[in-house]
């Protein structure tokens, strides 16, 4: 198998974390510009975007939903999204508000990048609102627990430590730990894992 990732991508990095907790070999390829005409990438995924998987059989899988949810499936080996329905949800659930919160970021970021007299501050704001709404609604819910959807580390806690991760990348002046003490000790314990350590983004 073969992975397409960007090196800041918070939702390919979701995959690699995925990827080391199932202890599953993959080519990691990491395409410097998805906007260069040379990206390889529009070749396995139409939409041009990252992360994508290509199986051994040439199948490309895409986006970041659909490629943990099927590296869970390959191998029994820890797996990371529950079984009975009920927890499944709650673990889903946790993964698109943190992919929620990532999405908002990156529009900010984009955003920010226009040119000064291009940039729409109300797109800023309401995008900014999104993340301050997304990170205290993981607070509120997580309360004193050690992991985010359980009482075991699973997909919820990867997904949200992969978007508190860019959130820390790009968004520093946001001091979300001061404000949630317990998201900021959740991140300390995944930082904790070789998982999340070798794939932190570089500083960018």
């Amino acid at each position: 198998m073969k992975l397409f990732i960007t090196p800041t991508s918070p939702y390919a990095r979701k995959v690699r974390v995925m990827l080391a907790e199932k202890h599953i070999e993959c080519e990691i390829e990491v395409v410097p510009s998805l906007a260069a005409p040379d990206s390889p990438v529009p070749a396995h995924n139409p939409l041009g975007k990252v992360p994508t998987l290509v199986l051994d059989d040439g199948t490309s899988l895409y986006d970041s939903v659909v490629i943990v949810d099927y590296l869970d499936h390959k191998t029994p080996v820890a797996r990371l999204i529950p079984q009975d329905n009920n927890h499944r949800a709650l673990v889903r659930r946790w993964e698109a508000l943190a992919d929620g919160i990532c999405d908002a970021a990156i529009a900010v970021v984009m955003e920010k990048r226009r040119a000064s007299e291009k940039q729409d501050e109300t797109i800023v704001q309401r995008q900014m609102l999104k993340v301050e709404r997304g990170l205290r609604a993981m607070s509120e819910d997580m309360g004193e627990s050690k992991w985010t959807a359980g009482d075991k580390f699973t997909l919820a806690d990867i997904a949200t430590g992969v978007a508190l991760g860019y959130i820390d990348l790009r968004m520093s002046e946001i001091n979300w730990r001061e404000t949630y003490p317990n998201l900021g000790r959740l991140y300390e314990q995944l930082l904790a894992r070789p998982s999340f350590k070798d794939t932190e983004p570089p500083a960018a």
